[in-house]
Parts: C-alpha cells; sequence; structure tokens
C-alpha cells in the first residue's frame, strides 16, 4: 500500500466508530439542509444533489447517501478546483465554485461549491455540495438537450473555478453574471444559496468535532478510515472470480436519425482490485450526451462497489482499489468541447453494463436490466404570468428481476433521486398530469420477472410549450438473464387532436394548447427460465394487474386452472 502506515496504538475502536460515524452524519446533515432550502423542485422534492467531507490533504473521507455521478466525481471535482485556486490563497469564509464539463460533474447543471474549513488561520479540511439546477441557459429549456447542440458551448453557462462566496457572502457581480445567463434566476438562486447553507453547516460540524478530537488525533483517525477502508474493499474485490468478463450494449442514439451508440465494457478482477475499461465503446458523438471521463468513473466505481459488496462508506480508501478508464475520444471518455448536457441519462447504461459483465463472474448478484429512466423538461412562459417555467421531470420505472426476488416497480436507479409529485408539478407549471400508472405486461418475463414500466400523460396549458425528451431504451429493450426475458421496449407518444405520433427518445418537439405528451418507460430485464416462476405468485401478478391473463399463458406457459 502506497501510504502512511496507520497509528492504531492510540486510537482505540469506540473513537475510530464514533468519528468516523460523525463524518457520514455530518453529510447527511449537509443534505438536509440542502434540501429544506432549496427553491427549484429538481432539488427540493427531487434530491438531484450530493454532500461530502475531504480532510485538509484534499482527500475524500466521507459522503451522504446520495448520487453516485455526484459523489463520484466530487474528488476530481475538488482537486481540479484546488489547482485554479491553490489552497493558500484561501481565506475563511470563501467559497469556490464550478460546473464544468470536464473540471466537474459531466455537465454544466452541476455546481460544485467548495468551503475550506479553517481552525486557528489553517485549512483542516473541505465542505462540499453539489446541486443540479434546473437550468443554466444554452438552446433548450433545462440545458440538457440532445439534439442538435455539437459542442458544449451552446450548452449555457460555464463557470471555471471562481471564489463565488467571500467572507460568507456571494460575490454579486459573478452571481449577476451566473444569474443574467439562466431561464429561470430566482431557482437558481435559491439553489445557490441553500448550497451555501449545507457548506455552513458541514463546516461548523466538522470544525467542532476536529476541536474535540484535536488536530493529530483526527488526522490520524482518517488515515485510519482510509487505510481500513482501502483493505476492507481489496478483500471483498479478491473473493470475486479473477479474470475479464466483458459485455456490449447499446444506447438508442444520440438524435433521430442517428446510429445507435456502442456502450462495451471489460471488467479485470485481479489481486490489484478491480479495473472496469469503457476503451471498446463508440467514438463521441457530435450531440449532447457524450460522457466526460469522471462521470464514467463514478458510476464504473459505484457498479464495482455493488458486485463486491464493498460494505464501508465511500471514501479515499476505497477509491484506491477500483480504476475506471476509457480510451480518450471515445463516447466515455470525450474531449472538450463536447456536449454532455443529457449525460444523466447514461449512468444506467454504465450500470446495465457492468453488470452484463459480472453476471459471467458472480450470476447471483446480477439482475435483469433496469427500465431506463426518463428526464424529460418541458418549458415555455406562462402566459397568464408571463414568466418562464419549466418542468423537470424525474420518471422512474421497474428494476430488473434477481436471483432470489422479482423487481420492483417505481425506484429511481442507480441515484438516490425521488419522483416529483403530481401535485408539486400541477401547482408550479401550466400543466394536468392524466395519468401516472405501472404498465401491464411490460415486465420482462422471468422465474423472478423484471419491474413494469411506467406510463405519465402531461397535457399542456398553454400556448406553447417545448419538450425536450431525454430517455432511451425505445429501439433495444432492457435484456433478461439466464432465460429471463426482455421487457418491453419504451415508447414517447404525441396525441394532438385525437392523432398519436411516435417520439424519438432524445428528440425536441414544439408542443402547443391541448397536446399530450405520453412517457411509457421501458419494462425492466427478467431473471431466470419464466417456466419455472411459482404459479402462486403468477396468480398475484395477474390479480395486482401486472400481468394479464393472456400473458401468462403465452409468456410462461400457464393453463387456465393454474390461474384460476
Amino acid at each position: 500500500m502506497n501510504h502512511s502506515a496507520s497509528n492504531t496504538s492510540r486510537i482505540d475502536p469506540v473513537t475510530l466508530t464514533v468519528v468516523w460515524n460523525s463524518l457520514v452524519s455530518i453529510a447527511d446533515e449537509m443534505g438536509g439542509a440542502l434540501r429544506r432550502t432549496a427553491f427549484s423542485e429538481a432539488v427540493r422534492e427531487g434530491e438531484d444533489f450530493s454532500t461530502g467531507l475531504f480532510d485538509g490533504k484534499g482527500r475524500l473521507i466521507a459522503q451522504g447517501n446520495f448520487t453516485p455521478g455526484h459523489l463520484g466525481a466530487m474528488p476530481y471535482a475538488v482537486e481540479n478546483v484546488l489547482k485554479y485556486i491553490p489552497p493558500e490563497t484561501l481565506s475563511p469564509g470563501d467559497t469556490l465554485c464550478t460546473n464544468d464539463s470536464f473540471l466537474g460533474g459531466s455537465h454544466f447543471p452541476d455546481f460544485y461549491l467548495v468551503t475550506p474549513v479553517f481552525l486557528d488561520d489553517s485549512i483542516i479540511g473541505y465542505v462540499v455540495n453539489t446541486a443540479h439546477h434546473v437550468d443554466v441557459g444554452g438552446a433548450h429549456p433545462g440545458s440538457e438537450a440532445v439534439q442538435g447542440v455539437k459542442e458544449s458551448f451552446a450548452e449555457g453557462i460555464r463557470v471555471l473555478p471562481v471564489k463565488i462566496i467571500r467572507k460568507g457572502e456571494f460575490d454579486t457581480d459573478i452571481l449577476r453574471i451566473i444569474l443574467g445567463n439562466v431561464r429561470l434566476p430566482e431557482k437558481v438562486r435559491g439553489d445557490l444559496f441553500a448550497q451555501r447553507n449545507a457548506n455552513h453547516v458541514g463546516a461548523e460540524r466538522l470544525r467542532k468535532l476536529i476541536s474535540t478530537q484535536g488536530r493529530g488525533q483526527f488526522d490520524a483517525i482518517v488515515d485510519e478510515i482510509l487505510n481500513r477502508s482501502e483493505a476492507r474493499a481489496r478483500e471483498l474485490l479478491a473473493a470475486l472470480p479473477q479474470g475479464t468478463f466483458s459485455f456490449d450494449d447499446q444506447l438508442d442514439d444520440y438524435g433521430p436519425g442517428t446510429e445507435p451508440i456502442g456502450v462495451c465494457v471489460d471488467v479485470t478482477l485481479d489481486k490489484e482490485g478491480a479495473t472496469v475499461d469503457f476503451s471498446r465503446s463508440s467514438d463521441q458523438v457530435p450531440a449532447g450526451i457524450n460522457c466526460y471521463i469522471n462521470y464514467t468513473r463514478a458510476y464504473g466505481s459505484f457498479a464495482m462497489r455493488i458486485f463486491a459488496k464493498i460494505d464501508v462508506p465511500n471514501n479515499a480508501g476505497v477509491e484506491r482499489v477500483i480504476k475506471v478508464v476509457a480510451r480518450e475520444g471515445s463516447f466515455f471518455n470525450a474531449r472538450f468541447p463536447a456536449a454532455s448536457g443529457g449525460r444523466a441519462s447514461v449512468q444506467v447504461r454504465i450500470f446495465d453494463a457492468i453488470n452484463g459483465a459480472m453476471s459471467k463472474a458472480v450470476p447471483e448478484r446480477a439482475m435483469g436490466a433496469f427500465s431506463h429512466w426518463g428526464n424529460p423538461k418541458i418549458g415555455g412562459v406562462d402566459e397568464r404570468t408571463g414568466q418562464r417555467w419549466i418542468m423537470y421531470d424525474l420518471i422512474f420505472g421497474g428494476y430488473g428481476g434477481r436471483s432470489s426476488k422479482d423487481g420492483v416497480e417505481g425506484l429511481a436507479p442507480v441515484m438516490n433521486c425521488a419522483n416529483v409529485p403530481v401535485e408539486v408539478h400541477e401547482t408550479n407549471n401550466p400543466i394536468r398530469i392524466h395519468r401516472l400508472q405501472a404498465i401491464p405486461d411490460s415486465c420482462g418475463a422471468g422465474l423472478y420477472r423484471g419491474g413494469c414500466g411506467t406510463r405519465k400523460d402531461v397535457e399542456i396549458l398553454c400556448e406553447d410549450a417545448t419538450v425536450v425528451l431525454l430517455g432511451d431504451r425505445h429501439a433495444k429493450p432492457p435484456y433478461g438473464l439466464f432465460g429471463g426475458g426482455s421487457g418491453a421496449p419504451a415508447q414517447t407518444l404525441l396525441i394532438r387532436n385525437g392523432i398519436t405520433e411516435s417520439l424519438g427518445s432524445k428528440e425536441i418537439r414544439a408542443l402547443r394548447r391541448g397536446d399530450i405528451i405520453s412517457f411509457r418507460l421501458a419494462g425492466a430485464g427478467g431473471y431466470g427460465d419464466p417456466a419455472e416462476r411459482s404459479r402462486a405468485q403468477l396468480r398475484r401478478d395477474v390479480a395486482d394487474g401486472y400481468i394479464s391473463a393472456e400473458k401468462a399463458r403465452e409468456l410462461y406457459g400457464a393453463s387456465e386452472g393454474e390461474l384460476a
């Protein structure tokens, strides 16, 4: 191990446990402050944010239980910010900020705020959070368009690392520049202030913890935490079968009329740990969906935590033994200024690809592919008020069937975000939601079936609007494993004057009053031979409306008597 030896002689187990849990608790408390004081639905209801703590050396020591895409990119964002603005130039009350795609979280809506924590005039650590802002400018509402966006300069405002807060107060000039380039300045302003609140809470708690322990004792505890985390992660990874395991999948396209994007992974497990390599994937594309390497690292590392069952909180120690790489210029390691606003659509596919590879190593830990979630934005001007509006939505479907359980419905895949309530959408936007339900017969058949897809029908109540679609699995449905069936493919339908038109998964379309957009997510993949499914479970599925009697007979071979 290339790090300092732990000093266990003066750290008793109780103190180690208390401090370790306290660090995680501080990160979670930061998230609570951010959520409760946020202005936008994306942060307040959707919980699209994350928090973390770093020591004085810039090493990740704890994270809140939030979104892996943010959390996995956070160490690199902190490292890059401190290269631009060195620690020796910082003062108490400063906070640094960036939303740069390459330096931070891989698309402009994610603003990282990094606050140094001082004790006796020296930096003892950093508190960090990131939040997804509902709009940062660019060509289309929500700043995550895929279609027609060829480089990042068209995606909105780009903030290279700056001191956005000095002596605890926002720099009004910088704030004015940011807010002058977004569609919903009050929500962006409110969420930035909520981010400041979160870091204030974290700094106070971290300062108190370190003061109680003493600087020397705390530093020794951090070294011990990181070393133990590394040792545990290395132990669990070493217990997996050794070798290289590969899997190929694809995204539908990068806009109407374009080619599929190859998602190809090779996972190598050896005595050094795990290497996840996406180099065989397609080249970067001229559309707003590319992944910068930080984002690929984030979800690649997260997936390996799951399959190795790493049971210690994530920190720099765990990251020492998981390496995620991709060929430069490929889709998963794009070169700037590649457009990446819609890269959120890719994180499920990163996990699904690794899941497919790991099904060959640890089949009992794998699952059928997820429903691909939907992240549409609908926006325009409400003529009743003259105000701009953006409905930022998160639509979640089913989990794949597992080796011992069915997939569940309506939960966020590979991220800890939440459904935005119907009432919140209808209160804040000129829309009406007619339907929100699981889709019968969409689940992949199996010994353990996949979860059903989700349908959501949204009517436009203003004169005109724009919908920016961000979905997938319209062309290639979620796969099943070990004889399990694929889920039903996704659809997005525009219903206008009684005529239904199918839309592409990443299309941009003008809407008008009375239009209904019907978002229909794919069903998740099944696991195992459907013929072996318990007839009692099948009867419950039919009774609950997940599977029709017709499909029970067709896909599972059930007789009329077995369904009675």
